[in-house]
């Protein structure tokens, strides 16, 4: 059974998972890793944990996926936790860790993301005792994609690499960076943020474990769905 829990609207949403977060850094003395989503409903959060006093010099962060365009590009999820949250903390810079979108092709992107995430790591082989990430944002399209993984896309059958080159699935048609299933699922704690009328179906179908990215990832840790009475109506 899911942990799905609902909220009045997509405020008061972005409230309950700022405190869900801010509880789980607690529990973590030693560095903190947080993969981010982009979205709008990620963004409401990101502009309350800009607030939040949190052990910011501790902390690092990483992207689940991300546009190949430049960094400061609107359609940039790098720019848009930067803009809502990381321009407005004392993070070190070398503790965030966006997607190299200046490589010269999607693909080289992918390949010198997942080596940093393998440097960051330690291992070559991730192993579940051992989650790469403390905490995961996720995000859901209303195809019921998450990150870069679109239904049917080659991309979710991926197992040995970390990150890859990823076609655009809706807009912006712009292609993609996406880390891989194996690699969003290592973590200590996951939640989907999934606010609006629009992903009423889609969730339901979700939830009901239909074959549809969002439902195909199961991390190694917890997993809290955090949703609006729109979207869980």
């Amino acid at each position: 059974m899911a942990d799905l829990r609902v909220f009045p609207d997509r405020a008061a949403l972005a409230q309950a998972a700022a405190d869900w977060f801010v509880e789980h850094v607690a529990q973590n003395d030693g560095r903190v890793a947080v993969c981010l989503a982009g979205g709008s409903t990620p963004e409401s959060l990101y502009r309350l944990l800009a607030a939040r006093d949190l052990p910011w010099d501790r902390m690092h962060f990483f992207w689940g996926d991300e546009r190949f365009v430049p960094p400061d590009d609107p359609r940039s999820n790098a720019r848009m936790a930067r803009v809502a949250l990381l321009d407005h903390v004392p993070v070190p810079p070398q503790n965030i860790h966006p997607v190299p979108t200046g490589a010269a092709s999607p693909g080289e992107a992918a390949s010198l993301y997942e080596a940093e995430l393998r440097r960051f790591y330690g291992a070559d082989e991730l192993a579940s005792e051992q989650p790469l990430f403390d905490v995961v944002f996720n995000g859901m399209g209303d195809d019921g994609h998450t990150a870069s993984l679109f239904p049917g896309s080659p991309a979710l059958e991926e197992t040995g690499r970390w990150a890859v080159a990823a076609a655009p699935g809706m807009e912006p048609y712009v292609p993609r960076v996406t880390l891989t299933l194996p690699v969003l699922e290592s973590c200590q704690a996951a939640a989907f943020l999934v606010s609006g009328a629009g992903k009423n179906a889609m969730l339901k179908r979700v939830l009901a474990g239909e074959d549809l990215p969002a439902a195909r990832l199961q991390p190694v840790g917890s997993l809290t769905w955090f949703a609006d009475a729109a979207a869980a109506a």
